[in-house]
């Protein structure tokens, strides 16, 4: 299928690392020109060069979402790169403490770094990219938030609600843009293969003495996810979603909340 994405500009964040890179890499290679962004210079130059080798157009806009100057600047880099943005890709975020920790465990100041990362960072691109995209009558606004916006656990307190007004704010933004052509979606992947995801699953069997065994920690936790699907979810699952999404082909979907879990969610939508 042809997702129609030849020429199309888009900026992905956080895509230095983790489920942003398969992201860029997938739109890139459907042949639309991609400014990566994240906050690690090394990492990010090697994203963009493994992109660029292909002779896809590549552009970096390197900075900090949660600071305000940084992410203005970010917006700016990622405007001039290629003389505006068609699909915005709001994936940058996470919570401020990458550690799990129960629900009293969390101090109250984290919650507004948590919120800080993921929810007024999306805003501040939204703020700076929408406009433009009304005006031309075309864009696409995708948002990553997680199944644990809809899935609550005792646990990272912080980040679920954040992830959780993610999709809330998906929804009215997707009415405020109504009939302009732009479109806004969500998609909320569960249990992803990263690298993160593996120091996770480290932890995780350090503290149960598993050892190394990785793949023990992994089943344990897949066990209880309540997924119909008996694998853990790969970074290409949650780019084909971004792709289908950020195409033409795609223009009748709007608000939506793709639950890409393996089938975890109990919620029908």
């Amino acid at each position: 299928m042809d997702l129609q994405l030849i020429g199309k500009r888009a900026l992905v964040t956080g895509s230095s690392s983790g489920i942003g890179v398969g992201i860029a890499e997938m739109l890139a290679a459907e042949g639309a020109s991609v400014v990566v962004h994240g906050r690690d210079a090394g990492r990010l130059q090697a994203v963009h060069d493994r992109i660029a080798a292909r002779g896809t157009p590549v552009a970096m806009a390197r900075g900090d979402l949660a600071i305000a100057e940084e992410a203005q600047a970010v917006a700016e880099a990622a405007l001039g790169a290629f003389d505006g943005i068609d699909i915005l890709v709001n994936n940058a975020g996470g919570s401020s403490d990458e550690e799990a920790k129960s629900w009293f465990a969390v101090p109250l100041e984290e919650w507004t770094k948590t919120f800080e990362k993921n929810v007024v960072a999306a805003g501040r691109l939204i703020h700076a990219m929408a406009p433009a995209m009304k005006e031309r009558g075309w864009g696409r606004i995708i948002q990553i938030s997680s199944a644990a916006g809809t899935i609550p656990t005792s646990a990272q307190p912080d980040y679920g609600p954040a992830k959780a007004a993610m999709v809330n704010m998906s929804l009215g933004l997707s009415k405020a843009l109504a009939k302009s052509g732009v479109t806004v979606n969500t998609v909320s992947p569960g249990m992803i293969h990263t690298e993160g995801l593996e120091d996770f699953l480290r932890q995780f069997a350090a503290r149960r003495g598993w050892g190394d065994d990785l793949a023990k920690a992994a089943d344990y936790i897949l066990q209880g996810t309540g997924q119909t699907v008996d694998r853990i979810g790969r970074v290409d699952d949650v780019a084909y979603a971004v792709c289908y999404l950020a195409s033409p082909v795609a223009d009748f979907v709007n608000g939506v909340n793709i639950h890409l879990d393996g089938g975890g969610s109990s919620s029908i939508y």
